[in-house]
């Protein structure tokens, strides 16, 4: 049995644990055996931290024989990624240069996790800067997909994806500023939540200056997992209050089940962007799941979905030029700043009075999209309005980078508005995952995750999958 606890859930596990029926020991083992017979086939954890993982394992199972009391996460092995800072451990963020700047104290997610009993296996792989929907870096090297490497495990939480996806650890920390963790998990055939900005604690001590206003409206810190159950489980261990984030919310922890939404706005198209058949037919397949566990849904689309997707475009590219901008170009890798620079040409400069009224835009925006869920309480859409793209579409040139930011409009558009949004499965399409989005009012987690797990019920779980035939499936 030992040989096979890496296939539990964390709800599992923990349970497990706390009766004593396995020990944490004996899952680390297990998953840290499956780390090493597939993660050479997919280059998802590239920092692995084995003694360390087996030692607080030992260390979980001493607190348990104790007595103390459990966290949610007790025992459960997972994976957090490469650009968040983890004492002892460097904070590469897939960039050559910062391999050697090692964090001195945990960000709040990775105190948060520990706080909770989890035991932290390896650190996942990003793009370099973690600006690109593709997992690939000079560094680290490529993060294949699980399901067949012609296509990208996503970004930024790539090696995240693929690591859930394989079998390596329960839960992955993932972050997400434009679809960072819903995307991967879209591509990999997991789930994945962007929880509310505000919902989980997030910082690097190791960081000279704060980051610019629209990425600290826009970015968050959030789980990937096989199963929406683990997410609900995650997001309590991950939202622990901690002061070094003045954005975070004073609320109580995680997202307990919520009452049933009765009405959901289904979202399959929108004005000037072509969606793909697969896309439609699985955002109707679940329209229809819901309204069998008795919602009622009604196609509509959100308010001022384009001039969000712009919004997002606007802040995102002119605060990339004014702070990164000159560590991208110095020392980004080639794909990274091709990635960026491509997207740039989308937009236009913004003085500081377009800037100004850019960030003022945003509260108009929000004002509507929450007036629109007062009405419609969840909103189901796509992911994105194309199946998971090959390896490197980002590197076409300036008109395949048009083409991209309009597929991911549904990633864009919630991202800047700070809103919550997960992304479930729902089958497989051409030999690679489908899946769909949920997204819900501020704080409105809850929603989405009752929503995903009445879905996931119908569509089942596709994870794990073992990635020996990637390359060729």
């Amino acid at each position: 049995m030992s040989n096979e606890l890496w296939r539990w859930s964390a709800v599992e596990t923990v349970n497990q644990i706390a009766k004593r029926e396995v020990s944490s020991t004996e899952v680390v083992a297990s998953c840290l055996a499956r780390l090493d017979a597939v993660n050479p086939k997919v280059n998802a954890v590239v920092d692995v931290l084995a003694d360390e993982a087996m030692q607080a394992a030992a260390d979980a199972d001493a607190a348990l024989a104790r007595g103390e009391s459990l966290g949610p996460l007790h025992g459960v092995p997972v994976t957090v990624k490469v650009n968040v800072d983890m004492a002892g451990r460097a904070t590469t963020n897939g960039v050559v240069s910062y391999q050697d700047v090692v964090a001195r104290e945990d960000s709040p997610v990775v105190a948060n996790l520990r706080r909770a009993g989890a035991v932290i296996i390896g650190r996942t792989n990003t793009p370099a800067f973690s600006l690109r929907w593709f997992t690939d870096n000079d560094l680290h090297g490529r993060t294949l997909n699980p399901w067949n490497a012609s296509y990208t495990p996503g970004g930024s939480s790539g090696g995240a994806a693929a690591a859930v996806a394989a079998g390596i650890g329960a839960i992955a920390h993932g972050n997400d500023q434009g679809g960072s963790i819903r995307y991967p998990a879209y591509a990999c055939g997991v789930a994945g939540l962007r929880p509310t900005q505000g919902r989980v604690p997030a910082f690097n001590p190791s960081q000279l200056r704060d980051r610019t206003m629209g990425a600290q409206l826009s970015s968050v810190q959030g789980p990937l997992a096989r199963t929406v159950g683990d997410l609900r489980v995650a997001l309590q261990a991950m939202a622990g209050p901690d002061k070094r984030d003045p954005w975070q919310a004073s609320l109580p922890q995680g997202a307990t089940p919520d009452a049933f939404p009765t009405r959901v706005a289904m979202c399959t198209k929108v004005p000037g962007i072509a969606a793909g058949a697969e896309v439609v037919a699985a955002v109707e397949q679940a329209a229809r799941y819901l309204e069998d566990a008795g919602c009622v849904v009604e196609e509509v689309a959100p308010p001022s979905f384009h001039a969000a997707t712009d919004l997002w475009l606007a802040l995102t590219m002119n605060e990339l030029a004014a702070g990164v901008g000159d560590a991208i170009e110095h020392f980004g890798d080639a794909a990274v700043r091709a990635a960026i620079g491509t997207q740039r040409s989308h937009t236009n400069a913004l003085d500081l009075v377009g800037y100004m009224n850019a960030l003022s835009m945003r509260t108009t925006l929000l004002r509507e999209w929450q007036q629109f869920f007062a009405r419609y309480p969840l909103l189901l859409m796509p992911v994105s309005w194309q199946r998971p793209f090959l390896i490197d579409a980002d590197q076409q040139g300036v008109d395949a980078a048009r083409g991209l930011l309009d597929a991911q409009s549904p990633l864009l558009a919630t991202a800047i508005l700070g809103l919550p949004g997960l992304s479930v499965p729902t089958g497989v399409a051409g030999g690679v995952p489908m899946g769909v989005q949920l997204v819900s009012g501020r704080f409105q987690e809850a929603l989405c995750l009752t929503a995903g797990e009445a879905i996931e019920a119908r569509c089942g779980v596709l994870t794990p999958i073992d990635p020996s035939n990637a390359a060729t499936r």
